[in-house]
């Protein structure tokens, strides 16, 4: 089982709260390290809960895009000597997730935030979702991992 790691850049919106995130990520990220390669156990997952400035600004540094976004993946390969098992890291977007939420009403606040954090396990585990069949998978990984992490606390 991996260690997340939940950090808080600048201030956290309410009404989420910290520990139900932290365990709302631990329950993402056992489904997805369940669901890719459970001889090949993950590390550590850390999760950056960003805002619009910092996401765009790691957006551009990692992937070359302008402006912000709703979650960025990194994952990292063990050095040489160390333990296998991935390292990934998550910039999860506050200020988007609470835009969304608001705009569409199909979830809360707090669900939108989760649902990132699915999604980004999930491309931890190398899904992609560049096609239409690849994206459908994705959602239905997502929101069925979303959903479980939040019924669980």
């Amino acid at each position: 089982m991996a260690i997340v790691t939940l950090k808080i850049h600048g201030k956290l919106t309410p009404p989420l709260k910290k520990s139900r995130l932290q365990a709302a990520a631990q329950a993402c990220a056992n489904a997805a390290e369940c669901w890719s390669a459970p001889e090949n156990p993950w590390q550590e997952v850390i999760i950056h809960l960003v805002h619009d400035a910092i996401s765009a600004e790691v957006n551009d540094a990692i992937l070359g895009h302008e402006g912000p976004t709703d979650v960025i993946t990194q994952r990292y390969e063990p050095f040489p000597g160390e333990p296998l098992g991935l390292i990934g890291e998550l910039y999860v977007n506050l200020d988007e997730a609470k835009r969304i939420s608001e705009k569409l009403k199909t979830t809360t606040f707090e669900e939108e935030v989760v649902l990132y954090i699915a999604h980004g396990c999930d491309h931890l585990t190398d899904a992609d979702d560049a096609t239409p069949e690849e994206r459908r998978a994705m959602r239905r990984r997502d929101l069925r991992w979303m959903h479980a992490a939040l019924r669980a606390l």
